[in-house]
């Protein structure tokens, strides 16, 4: 077996990794197998689904395969179980390779996909996760290579793969010399940058949540037996038309959030043990709070209180009560752990009991 294993650059020892595949194993998919089973399509390529990073996988995939006319089937791979692919599905007539993109799955489907089909194995994978899984290296075929950077996005690690087997291969006349066209090259290589910042958790780049938000909306869209256009459609995405978007989610969101701030009272967090702070009832808006309780924290911090904002809404019958704060010195979960509840210093929440949240409030209404 054939491994890169990359943490800061330095290389570890050959392994074999596990972790849930996903994919999408519906009548489409199957009958686009049976399809390139009888065309002896000889490269496959399975991308994580529905992921931002396997979508942009499928597409430098995609570019490769179509710029060298190399028949392939791409399909999406999904986590739930009964849509999963099994092994049988993928062993079609004259596979030689078959690319595993953003994702490992279990070492036995590995295992079995490689001493059936005798295809090569590629894959690539940028998650802490995979490691818990990694067996005796004598233990993975020759013909599996797995590719894990924990400090680079999936997304990427496959760009450069393809962009460099691109320059390697004797390109014909009237093919472009790069794997995405010059006129693309720079929107699409900022799109990766944002998407590994939030693969990574980094969260950094200005207007990453913003950005993430916009994208979110395409992520039932990035499936290639649904959606036919979606190569063509990724390629056209920017970073600053998703930002945008994002921020008018967020400037709506907000807008609403600040109009159920005409009613704010008094809250004595643990009948005063911890303070007071600002809250309001926010009832039917529960989706609100995060936005709520920040608000509320800046404005209870400027009336003199602790910097906390305490949402309380109706939840499944119980009463629940979420505070968020916008200072980082100030830790909301010390007051959700003493009652049963738990969170972030910045973000908690509990349920608390109506007898003992009229304790809190009362005589305290501003």
């Amino acid at each position: 077996m054939k491994w890169w294993f990359r943490n800061g650059g330095r290389r570890s020892l050959p392994f074999c990794v596990g972790r849930g595949s996903r994919s999408l194993r519906s009548d489409a998919a199957l009958e686009a197998i049976a399809k390139a089973s009888e065309d002896r399509v000889p490269n496959i390529i399975l991308y994580n689904y529905p992921s931002f990073s396997g979508a942009f996988s499928a597409l430098f995939a995609h570019l490769f395969h179509t710029r060298h006319n190399l028949p392939s089937l791409l399909l999406p791979f999904s986590s739930v179980p009964a849509l999963a692919f099994r092994v049988e599905d993928l062993c079609i007539e004259g596979l030689e390779t078959c690319y595993l993109l953003d994702f490992i799955p279990p070492k036995e489907f590995l295992y079995d996909l490689s001493h059936i089909s005798k295809c090569k194995i590629i894959g690539f994978d940028h998650r802490k996760l995979v490691l818990r899984h990694i067996p005796p290296a004598n233990d993975c075929p020759k013909n599996i290579m797995i590719n894990v950077n924990l400090e680079k996005s999936s997304c990427i690690a496959v760009y450069e793969y393809f962009a460099g087997k691109h320059k390697d291969v004797n390109i014909s006349s009237g093919v472009a010399s790069c794997l995405v066209d010059s006129k693309d090259k720079g929107r699409v290589e900022l799109m990766l940058k944002y998407i590994e910042d939030g693969d990574l958790r980094r969260w950094s780049l200005p207007g990453i949540r913003a950005f993430n938000i916009g994208l979110s909306e395409w992520r039932s869209r990035f499936s290639c037996i649904s959606n036919p256009y979606i190569y063509k459609q990724l390629l056209e995405l920017s970073v600053e038309d998703l930002m945008a978007k994002g921020n008018s989610y967020l400037s709506t969101r907000q807008d609403a959030a600040s109009k159920l701030l005409e009613k704010v009272f008094r809250v004595r967090l643990g009948r005063g043990f911890y303070g007071e702070c600002l809250g309001v009832r926010a009832d039917g808006n529960s989706n609100l709070s995060d936005e709520i309780g920040k608000l509320l924290s800046v404005k209870s911090a400027s009336t003199g209180l602790r910097p906390i904002g305490a949402v309380i809404f109706m939840q499944r019958n119980n009463l629940k009560m979420c505070l968020r704060s916008t200072d980082s010195a100030t830790d909301t979960s010390e007051v959700a752990k003493a009652y049963g509840g738990g969170g972030s210093p910045s973000s908690s929440s509990f349920i608390i009991r109506m007898d003992e949240y009229n304790q809190w409030i009362s005589g305290n209404s501003s």
